[in-house]
């Protein structure tokens, strides 16, 4: 059975995509959940118009993405926190307080698009990625200083 893709299905196809499935999988899964709907005849053309429309929109998000991907490959980002022992923090930098930071550079993330390789605890200069997308994963350097 051919259905258009509403949401993104893991291991199926992505959102506003035409893609083949079992009737079963179909019926079953996809339609009662309002995650695709059934291709006729009647229906083909308006959603293949459909898929032109989002194709252009992701082209759109993808050039405003890589842009801004660039941006946050040159920062260089300085955060002050408490430090006691010499070197060691109070508490680990959490992914709020580096999206307040990116925020003051003009870069607006969320908190789950920051991933950490290991908590940062010490200071000195650390390696952040940024998830904007499953492709892009941009880097930035980010020093902890003492307040």
């Amino acid at each position: 059975m051919k259905v258009f893709l509403l949401k993104d299905i893991e291991n199926v196809g992505m959102a506003h995509e035409i893609v083949t499935v079992s009737d079963g999988f179909a019926r079953n899964f996809l339609l009662p959940r309002s995650a695709a709907v059934e291709v006729t005849a009647r229906n083909e053309a308006s959603l293949k118009g459909r898929i032109r429309v989002v194709e252009h929109r992701k082209e759109v998000i993808a050039s405003k993405t890589s842009m801004l991907a660039e941006k946050i490959k040159s920062l260089k980002v300085t955060l002050k926190a408490k430090i006691h022992d010499g070197d060691r923090l109070y508490g680990a930098v959490n992914a709020s307080d580096v999206v307040d930071v990116l925020a003051q550079e003009g870069v607006h993330v969320g908190k789950s698009q920051i991933i950490f390789d290991k908590s940062i605890k010490t200071k000195g200069l650390h390696t952040v990625t940024v998830k904007l997308s499953n492709t892009l994963k941009p880097s930035f350097s980010l020093k902890i200083v003492a307040e």
